[in-house]
């Protein structure tokens, strides 16, 4: 069985527009463009490439497939990133029935993206890590297919942009397995999937008039 790998460049409140430079993503007359580069030092450097050192084929949305297209076949040999993404299976997910990939090892995941990846999930092979990816990201955690997340939380708040989680996100538990701060400040957290939500209560065995009256008023 392979794994649903989530990997997340993300602020304070969740967004993850355009990490890498201006010209990225300024959909939405995004103005941050670049917001990460300041932040990413020689700690973050080696976390970002213990996640690539395990075996994994890409799972990308059109948008940053694009990106990686325009930019990884064409870097030298001092980017060893470029050659291990070009030898890779990538596999995209986009509403073009028309679109065919030119870069090398790519196919289209189908007009049923989530269907395609359920069968991946099925089948030996390395684990799928996503990269950006917002849209189609959203669509894995509404169908439940994420089994792991490295999240990078950058200290900013950007106030707009695309998000890793949105309203429709299928609920879910996490256990952290490791975190780690970086000099720069980013905290770097590794989750994994861990069944449904479990809730508790607070609440008094014997509430209040008061607190019965606020329950009444809500409709409880």
């Amino acid at each position: 069985m392979r794994k649903v790998i989530v990997g997340a460049f993300v602020s304070m409140d969740g967004v993850m527009q355009a990490p890498g430079g201006p010209q990225e993503d300024p959909v939405g007359d995004f103005r941050y463009g670049g917001w990460l580069v300041p932040y990413f030092d020689d700690t973050l450097g080696v976390k970002v490439g213990e996640i690539f050192a395990r075996p994994f084929d890409l799972l990308l949305g059109r948008k940053i497939y694009d990106i990686f297209a325009a930019h990884w076949p064409y870097v030298g040999p001092e980017e060893p990133l470029g050659a291990l993404f070009d030898q890779i299976e990538k596999y995209v997910a986009t509403r073009n029935e028309h679109f065919k990939p030119s870069w090398q090892n790519s196919q289209v995941l189908g007009a049923d993206a989530v269907a395609a990846v359920r069968k991946l999930k099925e089948q030996e092979g390395p684990d799928l890590l996503t990269q950006g990816s917002t849209d189609f990201l959203q669509t894995l955690h509404a169908h439940d297919l994420v089994d792991e997340m490295y999240i990078m939380i950058f200290p900013l708040v950007l106030g707009k942009g695309k998000k890793l989680f949105a309203d429709g996100a299928a609920p879910a538990a996490f256990n952290l397995l490791s975190t780690q701060a970086s000099d720069s400040g980013v905290i770097v957290n590794h989750y994994v999937r861990a069944g449904d939500i479990e809730t508790g209560s607070f609440a008094a065995d014997n509430p209040s008039p008061a607190e019965l009256e606020r329950r009444r008023q809500l409709g409880l």
